[in-house]
């Protein structure tokens, strides 16, 4: 519970330290000018994609409930950061690291909008069985305090006390 707690707040802090971290990589370690182009263009990418996935991981019920993120999150969100550290190390590996990037973008984006998804539909399935449960138990009589179920009455009695009848006339 502890690394999950730890990685769900990660995932706040990654939309703001991988973006950076992806710019200070390339002064680093980095070079050329047609590099920095495709860093403008990645950046502000990384960032967006970052903060949707943590949006959407956020966005569950369980997820606030309980403080911390999945294990599916942990791993499919932890990889894709991962990848995204190792491309700010700008190597030899970096094409194999960027292609592992995006295609982990794409799976940690539909995996986070599966668990929403399943996760709304456990908890709207339990609403409905509570209200289930709650509409049969008032359909159906209780018994008095001596055990008996009470008479049915007719919907009008002796003690309702004055009825009025409009009866229409069509000519």
């Amino acid at each position: 519970m502890l690394i999950r707690r730890a990685f769900l707040r990660w995932l706040v802090a990654a939309t703001v330290v991988l973006p950076i971290w992806l710019a200070v990589g390339w002064a680093v370690f980095g070079g050329g000018g047609w590099g920095t182009l495709g860093l403008i263009i990645t950046v502000p990418v990384a960032f967006v994609a970052l903060g949707i996935i943590a949006l959407l991981v956020w966005a569950r019920p369980t997820v606030r409930a309980e403080r911390a993120a999945s294990w599916t999150d942990v791993a499919v969100v932890g990889l894709w950061h991962a990848s995204i550290i190792g491309l700010g190390f700008y190597g030899d590996a970096s094409g194999f690291l960027g292609v592992a990037a995006i295609l982990l973008a794409i799976g940690a984006f539909w995996a986070a909008i599966w668990q929403l998804v399943s996760d709304g539909a456990r908890r709207m399935q339990a609403t409905m069985e509570e209200f289930e449960r709650v509409a049969t138990a008032q359909s159906r009589p209780t018994p008095d305090v001596r055990g008996e179920m009470p008479a049915r009455r007719p919907p009008f009695g002796d003690d309702d006390g004055e009825v009025i009848v409009v009866r229409e006339v069509r000519d």
